[in-house]
């Protein structure tokens, strides 16, 4: 399975969510950093794109040998990460290119995320005009409330059935929220998965959407039930926010970079 599109709707705006996606990468990041495993940041910097206008530049390592599965940690080194790439042109996002997101010994493994968002609840077709998803491809709808997550990240405080923010008085979303919320938005996320190694390229592909769906719908979980945390914060109190978080997960995890 190379591609694959996911919606994600949320009862929020575009322009608010805006925070919430920095505020809610930026805690999650440190939440599941510890020395020598999780996020480490390399470079947060300002970015201009002659097509997309000005933006924010990240480089990130991700180190996450102990997570892998047994039949992937067999074949992989002791100390494995896979270097994250982005550009972040809200309400356009693009997540490696090409071949900038990949693992630090396999040249031949790449993932590439292009994200939109639009205020809809995810009625808008071909939204990436993209040659990428022509043929087969998966495309579907993920639930942040009635989908299932693994059970090792289940906590209830970040269960949408059943929060309700004191400061917007959104939820407990309900079964078919969806269709009767307002406001609403949707991330449109286009992913393509590379793994050209002969005898694990259709189960490592697999493995790695399967893990990406389940990031992406613990993310936007957290997203929506953090919102008394962030939904008062500015843009450049969530961007003061996010250089405290990245010196602060750095240091946990024991990274040279400032």
């Amino acid at each position: 399975m190379p591609a694959a599109q996911h919606l994600v709707c949320h009862p929020l705006l575009c322009a608010s969510y805006r925070v919430g996606q920095l505020y809610t990468i930026s805690k999650h990041s440190h939440q599941e950093s510890e020395k020598g495993e999780g996020v480490e940041v390399v470079k947060n910097e300002p970015h201009e794109d002659p097509i997309h206008g000005h933006g924010q530049f990240t480089e990130k390592r991700v180190h996450l040998s102990s997570k892998l599965p047994s039949w992937a940690r067999a074949v992989t080194p002791r100390i494995f990460y896979i270097t994250e790439k982005a550009w972040n042109y809200y309400p356009y996002t693009i997540t490696a290119d090409c071949w900038s997101l990949q693992c630090s010994f396999l040249p031949k493994f790449s993932i590439y995320i292009e994200t939109k968002y639009e205020d809809n609840c995810g009625d808008s077709e071909n939204i990436f005009h993209s040659d990428k998803i022509l043929g087969d491809h998966e495309v579907s709808f993920l639930d942040i409330a009635f989908d299932e997550i693994p059970e090792r990240y289940y906590r209830s405080p970040e269960d949408p059935r059943f929060f309700s923010s004191a400061k917007t008085g959104r939820g407990p979303l309900r079964e078919g929220w969806r269709q009767h919320t307002k406001p609403i938005m949707c991330s449109y996320k286009l992913v393509s998965v590379k793994f050209e190694v002969w005898g694990l390229q259709t189960r490592v592909e697999q493995f790695v959407h399967k893990v990406i769906r389940d990031i992406l719908l613990i993310g936007h979980r957290q997203a929506f039930t953090w919102v008394d945390e962030w939904c008062d914060m500015s843009l450049e109190e969530v961007r003061d926010f996010e250089t405290q978080m990245q010196v602060a997960t750095n240091q946990k995890l024991g990274s040279q970079h400032p």
